[in-house]
């Protein structure tokens, strides 16, 4: 009864938004809130002021953007909550994408005034095609801000769900007093803190309370009055299954930057969420319950500058964890001893003794992990959770020391199996150089960094004239070398599967017609 009972209390979620629309800033509030710290970060780590608890890397803190995703685990109102924070910017989608692998829900960051953005379009996508239930946040009404039906109606019109406002703001921009409560009937009137660091202090009223029309302008108050009966006699039913199937969104208003709406956002997202779900292994369903099985979404060296470790980020699937229990890691069939288990809060850490399904825990040290090893008390539990992507930028990086070779090697070694970037070997050359391939350039940019400023190598980026990648395999297999169209190369990704890179859409298309016996995809063949 006590494995039901914890794995009941947990929350699982990610953060989704395209940059800029807030996200970092309401991971701290709900921390805030939460009880996870005492002052909120400010994002833009301004002079006497705290540097966000998320963002740990010291490039995110010099550029005020998450590069690495983070893993938060604090405790609030008898829940246990995993909070994944995730990057916005679609060079860093790779780890974005991962992470929600490793979610039971998403809540979706949109800047009120500018509505749905392209990154967050994208990532609604992957939550949609996993089945990942999404709560909306509407941010930034503290400033000028589109009418709050119009976002409704973009929602259902561009992304193609149905919305369910749990709140209603009162006004926009200088006139955001606060929100409408539509389930139970009140209003809750916020007031600004000094640099929103602490909980602001709310004020509970009937929305037809003198003090309440006082505090709007009249045409304002008369416009939510009015949208408020449109929303009772026309709005979506709300039914909690319906939101875990992904066909509904509750969408909350307010303001992260001033606390307004966070705390109601986050109490009714505990009551809503789906606690944690069952998983597919090999065509079969394994329930929360069952024996301990979990799989690693996430490798990140170097968090703790004063030591050379390596943390392997575990999302429990099923069962409950104990520290020192030993493991079946199934890419390897071996038994692995999980000695270094600890409670992740961003560069934080603890130790744990025991965690349940839901959680994700961290284990420290050299263990032979690779992203998507599946670990499990039970052999033969295996989970197809992490996706592959398609690399659109190539550059070979060169060590241009000799001398700090060994630094060279072994620092992109360690960030390779992270994930940073993909590396593939060219057919047909002499050339030694690495040649890496990454969703956006900011990759090679952070690559280089921690390179640099982890492993005291210096590096040196030398662009390629290639801009797509296709896997490659014979339709006939009595196929002969295949023609390439002139700029085209043949190589071998990390598992030495045939890749051909090209240097523009059209020579895809004119080595298809020259190779009819030959085929080619946009992802690994195996995992179509």
């Amino acid at each position: 009864m006590l494995i039901s009972k914890e794995i009941a209390r947990r929350r699982t979620f990610a953060i989704i938004s395209h940059p800029d629309a807030g996200k970092t800033t309401l991971t701290e509030k709900l921390l805030l809130y939460g009880g996870a710290v005492q002052l909120a970060g400010s994002v833009t780590a301004r002079k006497n002021q705290r540097a966000t608890t998320s963002d740990w890397m010291e490039l995110e803190k010099q550029r005020g953007i998450s590069i690495s995703s983070t893993v938060l685990q604090f405790f609030y109102d008898d829940f246990c909550i995993n909070l994944l924070d995730t990057p916005g910017h679609k060079d860093f989608s790779e780890d974005t994408y991962r992470v929600l692998t490793a979610v039971d829900a998403a809540v979706m960051v949109i800047d009120a005034g500018k509505g749905i953005q392209i990154q967050t379009r994208k990532l609604f996508e992957v939550c949609r095609r996993r089945g990942i239930p999404i709560f909306t946040f509407m941010n930034k009404l503290d400033r000028p801000a589109r009418a709050p039906l119009e976002l409704l109606d973009e929602l259902e019109t561009v992304l193609g769900i149905k919305s369910f406002p749990m709140n209603w703001p009162l006004g926009d921009g200088p006139h955001f007093k606060g929100v409408y409560d539509r389930l139970t009937q009140q209003v809750h009137l916020f007031e600004k803190t000094p640099g929103g660091v602490y909980r602001a202090a709310v004020k509970v009223k009937d929305i037809h309370d003198p003090s309440v029309k006082d505090a709007l302008p009249f045409n304002i108050y008369e416009q939510v009055v009015e949208d408020l009966a449109l929303l009772d006699g026309a709005g979506a039913d709300f039914k909690k299954e319906t939101v875990w199937a992904g066909e509904l969104t509750p969408v909350f208003f307010g303001s992260a930057a001033n606390n307004f709406g966070v705390q109601l956002m986050l109490d009714k997202f505990l009551e809503l969420a789906p606690a944690p779900l069952p998983r597919i292994s090999n065509g079969v369903e394994v329930t929360p319950e069952a024996p301990f099985s979990g799989f690693v979404f996430k490798i990140q060296g170097n968090m703790n500058p004063k030591h050379r470790d390596r943390v392997s980020f575990i999302r429990i699937v099923s069962g409950k964890f104990e520290r020192d229990m030993s493991v079946w890691n199934t890419r390897n069939g071996k038994l692995v001893r999980l000695s270094n288990s600890q409670r992740m809060f961003a560069r934080e850490r603890e130790t744990l003794d025991a965690a349940w399904a839901g959680d994700v825990i961290g284990i420290v040290g050299n263990y032979d992990f690779e992203i998507g090893d599946t670990l499990t008390e039970v052999p033969g539990i295996k989970y197809e959770e992490i996706p592959r992507f398609t690399p659109e930028c190539f550059a070979f990086l060169h060590n241009p020391s000799p001398a700090k070779f060994k630094r060279f090697r072994d620092g992109l070694d360690q960030l390779l199996k992270e994930g940073v970037t993909q590396v593939f070997e060219l057919l047909d050359t002499t050339q030694r150089v690495p040649l890496l391939g990454a969703v956006g350039p900011l990759q090679f940019e952070v690559l280089r960094y921690r390179l640099e400023t982890e492993y005291s190598a210096e590096s040196r980026l030398e662009e390629t004239r290639w801009e797509f990648l296709r896997w490659l395999r014979k339709r006939d297999l009595a196929a002969t070398e295949p023609s390439l169209p002139t700029g085209a190369a043949l190589g071998k990704d990390s598992t030495s599967a045939n890749v051909i890179f090209f240097p523009t859409k059209w020579s895809i298309d004119f080595f298809l017609d020259q190779n009819p016996k030959w085929e080619v995809s946009e992802t690994p063949f195996e995992s179509l």
